[in-house]
């Protein structure tokens, strides 16, 4: 039995916002997605988890977004994907 979350919501966020309070990132998301556990290993060795178009490697401890795509493609430039608290 896993002890790790199986699900998250990931939030994409403009970079300028990343170090701001939690209120303020939740509401500036440009896109937000409720993701799940797949059962597989991403590249990174972390758990890949995936939902509404997002597919992220996170870390489930330090709750890290280590690597993510969207609808298939990299992240924009400008913004960051992170873990909602």
């Amino acid at each position: 039995m896993t002890t790790e979350p199986q699900r998250f919501t990931v939030l994409l966020v403009p970079e300028y916002l990343v170090n701001k309070d939690a209120v303020s990132v939740q509401e500036s998301a440009v896109r937000s997605a409720a993701v799940e556990a797949t059962g597989e290993t991403g590249e990174t060795g972390y758990p890949r988890y995936a939902g509404d178009g997002i597919v992220a490697d996170i870390d489930p401890r330090s709750r890290t977004v280590e690597a993510v795509l969207v609808d298939g493609s990299e992240l924009d430039y400008g913004l960051n994907a992170i873990v909602s608290t």
